[in-house]
């Protein structure tokens, strides 16, 4: 049966409406200014960079309510636009120092230099729009300089590793007993997940949006919808296409439940697999194969970087297959590799031949 994309909402246009309601919500927790802010930005970022942008201005509105005496005196909800510039660059300093451990109705929150840089980056993205805007008179939050992220060493499979983890899908030998019982339900499509994950690189949140039509076998290709809200063609190898072909045999046979007919990869319940189940099932295979390393669906991607990486030697490519804007991204992740490279390379050239 044929569908075209007017005739079926699609993955992504479900979550933009669930993230909307969310949304919705949290207006009522923020200043009444945020709605305009965020109507502002809404034609160059996606619905859930928004949503996030929410949460962490809610955090840091609460912290000025409790923490400013003249602010603590009206609701969070009234605060007016003007607060913007009674905030000076040391409460903005402040608040980052007071993310790193806070309690909030019981339950604590920790944020290390990448949550504190990603709160910064809501403050300064609101900032700079009044500013920009010349609604506010000064760009405080752009005063305030960004968390030092500490490189973090790229925890991804050997080569070998991948293979035992494919062997695993295959065959449960690692498995519990209550795992295999399902094990032979789900095999089929654990083992394409996987196999599509690290030979391609894609994102978890791009791979459980993937619909059938999706699929390309003409051009050995998927079409999936990037991080900053565009479709991309991401192309695959032969055993990619070998167990995607396998799986479809029998995702074609299934019954999916109403809202997920198009869905590429498919739940137990036959409903569209979820972020939170490939996450559960990668740790499920990976812990048969390593225990000493956390292997979630980003390190899987991490691990195809690296091979492609390796292979190539070409950072520009890597960027591009894996969807990264910028290519410092790139770089950053990659720099441990670089270095392994400028290492192998000072036995290279030889200066004299040893003699026999």
């Amino acid at each position: 049966m044929q569908h075209t994309d007017a005739d079926r909402e699609t993955y992504n246009e479900k979550v933009d409406i669930q993230n909307t309601l969310k949304m919705r919500e949290l207006y009522r927790e923020l200043p009444s200014f945020c709605r305009q802010f965020f109507r502002g930005i809404a034609e160059t970022t996606e619905s859930r960079t928004r949503l996030a942008y929410a949460y962490d201005l809610r955090v840091f509105f609460e912290y000025m309510h409790e923490n400013n005496p003249i602010l603590a005196k009206m609701e969070i909800h009234d605060f007016p636009l003007s607060v913007l510039d009674r905030i000076e660059k040391e409460d903005i300093e402040d608040f980052l120092e007071y993310c790193t451990y806070y309690e909030k109705e019981g339950k604590v929150y920790t944020n290390d230099d990448r949550g504190k840089s990603r709160k910064l980056s809501a403050l300064r993205s609101m900032y700079r729009y009044f500013y920009t805007s010349e609604l506010i008179e000064k760009d405080v939050a752009a005063l305030v300089a960004m968390p030092k992220r500490h490189a973090k060493p790229i925890i991804r499979l050997e080569p070998n590793e991948v293979a035992r983890l494919l062997d695993q899908v295959e065959d449960g030998t690692g498995l519990t007993k209550a795992q295999l019982k399902y094990h032979e339900k789900t095999k089929t499509r654990d083992m394409a997940l996987l196999t599509l994950l690290l030979g391609t690189g894609i994102r978890v949140s791009e791979c459980v949006g993937l619909d059938v039509q999706d699929v390309n076998f003409d051009e050995d290709g998927i079409r999936v919808h990037r991080k900053g809200g565009y479709d991309a063609i991401v192309y695959f190898g032969d055993e990619v296409e070998q167990q995607l072909h396998i799986y479809l045999e029998q995702r074609n046979e299934m019954q999916p439940q109403k809202g997920s007919e198009n869905a590429l990869f498919l739940s137990m319940q036959n409903r569209r697999i979820t972020v939170r189940a490939v996450e559960k099932l990668v740790k499920k295979y990976a812990l048969t194969v390593t225990s000493l390393k956390k292997i979630t669906p980003h390190k899987l991607r991490s691990t195809y970087g690296t091979e492609l990486y390796r292979e190539t030697g070409d950072i520009y490519l890597v960027a591009d297959v894996l969807g990264h804007k910028d290519v410092n991204t790139t770089k950053r992740h990659y720099a441990a590799i670089d270095e392994d490279r400028r290492r192998s390379a000072a036995n290279i050239v030889k200066l004299r031949e040893k003699p026999e």
